[in-house]
């Protein structure tokens, strides 16, 4: 697809990946660009950066746990700018620990990293079907395809955002709706100690060990993905290699997994 001309919806745009998405959307010549999230400060922030740039924009407050709140900027979306076309399901949380963590918190990241994806289908896709043409991104993570050492819920709600992706490939694909899937390793991005780099400290998950990128040249990496119209979407190309291993030898993987952990442990991931 060509964004040119498109209106896109970014949830989680005030920082991060989300952030490098709206600026890269608008500078490849979106129609209109919608900044979503939770952070409504940070959402009018990024809008405001595309603005004085002579883009269109538009910050919406948008808990994506909320369903209502997911129609509700579809709507603004679609009142600002006209039908949405490209809609990127990338906010996404951790939380650190295993199947001990409590449940509101895992019924939190399900609902953020799951359901969020679920709702903006929902919301999109009557339009996008009937059209017979729309784009779903949806921000996963290398987690998804492998596993997040020291986050039990985080390695399990980035799976099933990779299983709804693929599922709504399959079912929606010759329909007109293409779907490509984001999972890269460590990104510079709050959620990995950005902040903390930035002050002349360096922290980085494990998700790190081949390498941190920066926001920007994963946001490049989706619209790359996007004009070839391909699924996957690797950032990280090494992650490819380590599917395979999986997928070829699993016990020979979870052998060299527990190794892995064996060598960090003490160390918060």
């Amino acid at each position: 697809m060509d964004v040119s001309n498109r209106v896109v919806v970014v949830t989680g745009g005030a920082s991060g990946i989300g952030r490098a998405l709206c600026h890269a959307f608008a500078e490849r010549g979106a129609r209109g660009t919608v900044v979503a999230d939770l952070d409504e400060e940070g959402a009018q922030v990024v809008a405001g950066e595309l603005s004085a740039k002579g883009f269109s924009a538009l910050a919406v407050r948008t808990d994506v746990a909320i369903e209502a709140d997911v129609i509700a900027l579809v709507d603004a979306a679609e009142q600002a700018f006209g039908p949405v076309e490209v809609f990127c399901a990338n906010a996404g949380i951790i939380a650190l620990g295993g199947v001990e963590v409590a449940d509101e918190t895992w019924d939190r990241i399900w609902a953020v990293n799951v359901m969020s994806h679920i709702y903006a289908a929902r919301a999109v896709l009557p339009g996008m079907l009937e059209r017979k043409e729309g784009y779903l991104v949806h921000t996963a993570s290398a987690a998804g395809l492998l596993t997040q050492l020291g986050s039990a819920p985080y390695s399990v709600t980035k799976h099933a955002a990779v299983a709804l992706a693929e599922w709504l490939s399959i079912t929606h694909g010759d329909a007109g709706v293409r779907v490509s899937c984001l999972c890269p390793q460590g990104v510079w991005t709050n959620m990995t100690g950005a902040a903390v780099r930035d002050h002349g400290e360096v922290t980085a998950s494990t998700a790190g060990r081949d390498g941190m990128l920066e926001p920007e040249v994963v946001a490049e990496a989706v619209l790359d993905a996007m004009a070839e119209e391909r699924f996957l979407v690797l950032p990280h190309p090494e992650v490819a290699t380590y599917e395979r291993r999986r997928a070829g030898d699993r016990e020979r993987w979870l052998r060299g997994m527990r190794k892995v952990q064996a060598q960090i442990s003490g160390y918060i991931p």
